[in-house]
């Protein structure tokens, strides 16, 4: 069926344009829709174009951690009720992971799918997320079936899969497949380049403060405007040290806009805790973030929010 994309999205300028989806089943593979989520229009464009256009190729989404790569994508299959099977690479990972294996089921081997060729027999989305950590010689392997939609499953027989329509091959990676030069992402590995090929590249970077202030407005409207404003300072701040390109502390990992939202969201929750003696911005964003941060990155981290928050903030 087909969705207008300004109504579906809430573009009001693309209202009257259309794109094919799917009817709302009730899939379970269908992801999840965050409400009052808020599309970036280059983003969307990039993926709206893709889907319209680029039949026999796979999408690339790259960026930094956090950025929202994964979330932009899965929202528009949310969006279009597009069924979407997933996998995370790792280098362990091996062809069975993709295509499936043998199990016990009532007493019988039975093959079983995995997610690709269950997404290729379905006509479902595939999303691969990491895919810089795949061993590269299994992304080789995976040529014929983001470019011609068909797999061959030796262990079922030398079983032949061709992909059913509304087959899509998407991936994201923190990395262009090149290598890490940043030394930001362990673990990452060059993939072979006949693989990186078949792909449209599309790289994203953290929201904009025009982005994400409506996301903030919406998680915790009752915070301040100021107030969430300065959060998304002191997130572009923490972006900027992680990726080194600020001046100061090393900072070992970034906010997120999801970070970000439940920073906002706590410390709309935790406003009352000033009458024990806490910060509630602090004690909430220990909670939402730091916590999982080294004890010298918590330190400066406060710092940063003093300077640019302050230390007495009238939520009245």
């Amino acid at each position: 069926m087909q969705f207008d994309i300004g109504e579906t999205f809430g573009i009001e300028e693309a209202k009257g344009a259309v794109i094919n989806g799917h009817e709302d089943t009730g899939s379970p593979f269908v992801p999840k829709a965050i409400n009052g989520y808020i599309h970036r229009r280059e983003l969307l464009s990039d993926i709206i174009a893709w889907l319209k256009t680029g039949e026999g190729e796979g999408l690339l989404l790259v960026g930094p951690t956090g950025c929202g790569k994964t979330s932009g994508l899965t929202q528009v299959f949310a969006g279009l009720n597009w069924p979407t099977q997933r996998l995370t690479a790792h280098r362990r990972l091996e062809m069975a992971d993709f295509t499936g294996h043998y199990t016990v089921i009532d007493g019988d081997m039975v093959f079983v799918d995995g997610p690709l060729v269950s997404a290729m027999r379905y006509g479902h989305a595939f999303l691969l997320d990491e895919m810089d950590m795949l061993d590269p010689g299994v992304g080789a392997s995976l040529n014929t079936v983001v470019e011609e939609g068909m797999v061959v499953i030796p262990e079922n027989g030398g079983e032949v899969v061709r992909a059913a329509p509304g087959f899509k091959f998407i991936a994201t990676a923190n990395t262009a497949g090149n290598g890490d030069r940043t030394g930001l992402y362990q673990a990452t590995l060059r993939q072979n380049a006949a693989f990186l090929d078949r792909f449209w590249v599309v790289e994203v970077d953290y929201p904009t403060v025009e982005q994400e202030a409506p996301i903030l407005a919406s998680a915790a409207p009752s915070v301040p405007d100021w107030v969430r404003g300065k959060m998304i300072e002191v997130a572009g701040e923490l972006r900027g040290l992680f990726i080194g390109e600020l001046d100061g502390p090393q900072i070992e990992l970034p906010m997120s806009t999801r970070s970000l939202a439940r920073w906002a969201r706590l410390t709309s929750t935790f406003q009352g805790v000033r009458k024990s003696g806490k910060d509630p911005v602090l004690h909430a964003l220990d909670r939402a973030f730091l916590n999982r941060a080294q004890p010298e990155t918590r330190e400066a981290v406060h710092g940063i929010v003093a300077r640019v928050i302050g230390d007495d903030v009238n939520f009245k």
